[in-house]
């Protein structure tokens, strides 16, 4: 029913579990070694289960009903190159440049454009599903994430379809995250991570994978596509931010923060004890069995770093920590905010401020997608080591392939940053008001202003140190925020979403008394500057070609 028609059928007469498992990877072997009552009827039980009308009726239903994802892929688009044998792979494809270290991809897949120019060659990824080839990849991989490691190892043993699609790596990245909970070593693949981590007698070096010939999806390929890809060099060349060295605060605050633009500090973070010392060893040291926000899990440094070393995947992990001050006080001793952003209103509230400052290490590839900073606080972002490109929209241009929710509470872009870059990059080249753009390095700051969308992607390793703050520059803006209705969907970083707002006015007035008034006034007055016109702009009318006075 899955590759032939006869295939159920066979699996219901009794048969030796290992002649199944003869030309199977050595480590389905090892998932299927879990004692459990049936033998080798667990198998046919669970295909059963996958083919069950009721399951697919209820994931179908589910997928339907469910909220928009804050990532969705985008639909793969056909290619009409010549066709590309996996294993032949050049380092320049379609003008793209492969990393050196990049491995090949390892189950074969093959864009679904490469199968248009095969004549006579059948799509093993639809005879090895059986019906449910007429499925989406996405949606056969969602049902695929209901299984334990267990199941899909078993599955992985009914077609070389499903054995392609149970080996997808992020299926055992979500496994290692759930079942290991950050104690893990990374092996190389999540797969062998997770074998590792649930058998630990069990020796996973050595094992080799099965190649699958005729199977062709753009969904899979291009997730091995995106983490094997270079950075384009057209993708770095623009670079239109302002820079800055040596500027005063005012200067700051007339030309950047008050008109709410990005700007490239240079040469202002010079002291900081954390240029010279953050490396490595420095910071595993320092650190000890500490333990740090990395997505979903926390891990201690070593650990990741041993990870970040050997990780090739289209959404590396990101270690993000809000508490690293508090965890290692010796690192909030080792950076001081610069200057021009020690103005934070946030502050008032103390301990029940929301989170406001975090320590970012990743590996090259590795960053945030198109987003727009928290509770409508500005922002910078310190490099220590490493490279960062940045890519910046004003906050009524929406960037090409993000969509945000009416009411802002989720937003759907593309799966990964790599993905954004080949699809919708090019497209930013014909917009009327283009992005701000810049690599920012090592001993650079740059600032980003409330309400701007912004990606971030690591062009190498790097550390850095960023923070939100609230200035009288957007206080009021700030404040707007947490009082929106959804203030409770909207509102990130503390736990008292809901009453967020009257305490921070309160705090506020008590602190600086008559500061919100004076700064609600002044706003009504740049309002109705702005709606008056003056005596020359009354009796001038550019469009309809009316004289100008020039003197």
């Amino acid at each position: 029913m899955l590759e032939k028609r006869n295939t159920s059928k066979r699996l219901k007469q009794p048969v030796d579990p290992l002649a199944l498992l003869k030309p199977l990877n050595v480590f389905n072997l090892c998932l299927l070694s879990e004692p459990e009552e049936g033998g080798h009827s667990t198998l046919y039980s669970l295909i059963t289960m996958l083919t069950s009308t009721n399951l697919l009726s209820r994931i179908i239903k589910k997928k339907r009903h469910k909220k928009p994802k804050t990532k969705t892929r985008n639909k793969r688009q056909e290619t009409k190159e010549d066709p590309i044998e996996q294993d032949e792979l050049e380092e320049d494809t379609e003008g793209f440049n492969l990393k050196t270290s990049a491995p090949s991809n390892t189950y074969g897949v093959q864009p679904l454009g490469n199968l248009y120019f095969n004549r006579g060659s059948i799509n093993s990824r639809n005879t090895g599903l059986g019906n449910l080839q007429i499925l989406t990849d996405e949606l056969v991989l969602d049902i695929l994430g209901f299984l334990d490691g267990t199941q899909l190892g078993v599955l992985a043993t009914v077609s070389k379809s499903f054995y392609v699609f149970t080996n997808h790596e992020p299926l055992w990245r979500n496994l290692v995250l759930d079942k290991l909970n950050g104690e893990f070593l990374f092996n190389g693949s999540w797969k062998s991570t997770y074998i590792a981590g649930i058998y630990p007698l069990f020796d996973v070096n050595g094992c080799s994978s099965l190649k699958v010939r005729d199977f062709y999806s753009d969904y899979l390929f291009q997730s091995w596509l995106c983490a094997s890809l270079e950075m384009k060099p057209e993708w770095l060349e623009r670079d239109n931010i302002v820079r800055k060295k040596g500027i005063s605060v005012e200067e700051f605050v007339m030309n950047f923060e008050e008109p709410n633009k990005p700007v490239l500090l240079e040469r202002c973070i010079d002291n900081w004890a954390a240029l010279q010392k953050w490396d490595k060893d420095y910071l595993v040291s320092v650190c000890g069995d500490v333990k740090f926000a990395a997505g979903p899990v926390e891990m201690r440094l070593q650990e990741y770093f041993r990870y970040s070393d050997q990780v090739r995947e289209e959404r590396p992990l990101y270690l993000f920590d809000p508490k690293f001050a508090e965890k290692i006080p010796v690192l909030g001793s080792e950076y001081e905010v610069p200057l021009y952003f020690r103005e934070d209103l946030f502050s008032v509230l103390g301990n029940e401020r929301p989170d406001y400052r975090w320590v970012i290490i990743g590996p090259a590839g590795s960053g945030s997608s198109f987003h727009i900073d928290p509770n409508s606080t500005s922002a910078w972002n310190a490099v220590i080591k490493g490279s960062k490109k940045w890519i910046l929209f004003p906050p009524d241009v929406v960037p090409p392939g993000v969509y945000p929710s009416p009411d802002g509470a989720e937003v759907a872009c593309p799966v990964s940053i790599m993905e954004w870059f080949m699809n919708f990059y090019g497209a930013t080249r014909n917009l009327k008001r283009r992005p701000i753009e810049c690599i920012c390095k090592a001993g650079e700051v740059i600032f980003v202003p409330n309400g701007w969308w912004h990606l971030v992607i690591n062009l190498e390793e790097s550390i850095a140190i960023t923070q939100n703050y609230v200035s009288r520059r957007n206080l009021l803006n700030v404040l707007d925020f947490l009082k929106r209705p959804n203030a409770g969907e909207l509102v990130s970083g503390t736990r008292d979403r809901v009453n967020l707002h009257d305490k921070f006015e309160n705090a506020i007035e008590s602190t600086f008394p008559g500061t919100i008034d004076q700064l609600v006034q002044k706003a009504e007055e740049e309002k109705a500057q702005e709606k008056k016109l003056s005596f020359w702009d009354s009796v001038t009318d550019s469009h309809a070609g009316a004289f100008k006075f020039s003197f």
